[in-house]
């Protein structure tokens, strides 16, 4: 038998222990030939070698999740002890996590563009995920953001589209401004409706600690502690994304997503993500991850489809 004592550091014991001692009941129940006892911020550990190994691994994944996000569920230690895979330890996709849902899901990094922009987005203040659709971007990135809302790394979360199809002037269209651009935001809308829940997104929504808007709304405006998402940026032009980027304060970080082969521009007008990355990468503290056709979690279909026009491209140049 081993016997071994872990002091907690960097997270309240209480929380990561559960209401008199929940979470860690449960822990011991998946272990049965274990003893767990706390002691203030002490966890004594009594069994196999191997099973107080993996415990320790259980308890420090989850002093890793309630650090991200504030909080610790019972759907969090069942994902967490799940995600325990035997002696060798836990499986790859526990590093990868990136949020653990309401529902008591996990959104993880599922593909090696997806792991990069984590890793970027950890690292560097501003990131661009650039690549086809389908490989996960904007789901990655509102991931990201809403797990550093969780974990009070910012104060807020500010989400926008250039509402290229209405040119941007949206004064024609009837409704007050979220019934006049809910129609290009609507993938924002479901992504952080399923990472939040509904109820509490609508209560985040209402006090702007969630906000989702047009590029053009945001001319003028400097966000301090803030994870700001730029979606779909192909289809901002050149002044739009310098605007966009001047937006950030003390403290913001910012996500830049899009695919520079699908702009929506007019023809003569340049695209902003394609001229920033001419202009800004290489700078300290800003990274451009590229997806691929590897990186596509929708239908199988769409990674033939992306080849298919790849090859067209090709061709129609040679030609």
């Amino acid at each position: 038998m081993t016997e071994k004592s872990i002091t907690v550091e960097g997270v309240e014991p209480l929380l990561l222990f559960g209401f008199n001692d929940q979470y860690l009941r449960k822990v011991e129940a998946s272990f049965p030939d274990t003893r767990v006892v706390a002691r203030g911020n002490q966890v004594h550990l009594l069994g196999s070698e191997s099973d107080v190994a993996r415990i320790e691994r259980v308890l420090a994944e989850l002093a890793l999740v309630l650090h991200r996000n504030g909080n610790l569920t019972e759907n969090d230690v069942e994902t967490v002890l799940a995600l325990e895979a035997g002696p060798e330890g836990p499986r790859s996709d526990a590093a990868d996590t990136i949020l653990f849902t309401p529902a008591g899901g996990t959104v993880k990094a599922r593909t090696p563009g997806q792991v990069a922009l984590v890793e970027a987005a950890r690292k560097h203040d501003i990131a661009f995920a650039i690549g086809p659709a389908g490989t996960g971007k904007t789901w990655t990135a509102v991931a990201l953001a809403v797990s550093a809302l969780k974990s009070r790394q910012v104060k807020k979360i500010v989400l926008c589209r250039p509402a290229v199809e209405a040119g941007e002037n949206l004064g024609f269209l009837p409704g007050g401004l979220r019934d006049k651009v809910d129609p290009y935001l609507r993938p924002l809308y479901d992504a952080l409706e399923e990472m939040m829940g509904l109820e509490k997104l609508r209560a985040s929504l209402d006090a702007n600690t969630v906000e989702i808007v047009p590029l053009a709304y945001m001319r003028g405006r400097t966000l301090h502690q803030a994870f700001v998402i730029l979606d779909e940026a192909q289809n901002a032009t050149a002044g739009q994304m310098k605007m966009f980027l001047t937006r950030l304060g003390a403290g913001s970080r910012s996500i830049v997503t899009g695919d520079g082969t699908q702009t929506d521009l007019p023809k003569a007008t340049l695209s902003g993500l394609v001229q920033a990355r001419d202009i800004l990468e290489g700078i300290p503290g800003i990274a451009f991850v590229d997806f691929d056709k590897g990186d596509v979690v929708r239908h199988r279909l769409v990674k033939d489809i992306i080849e298919a026009y790849e090859k067209a491209d090709v061709e129609e140049v040679r030609v």
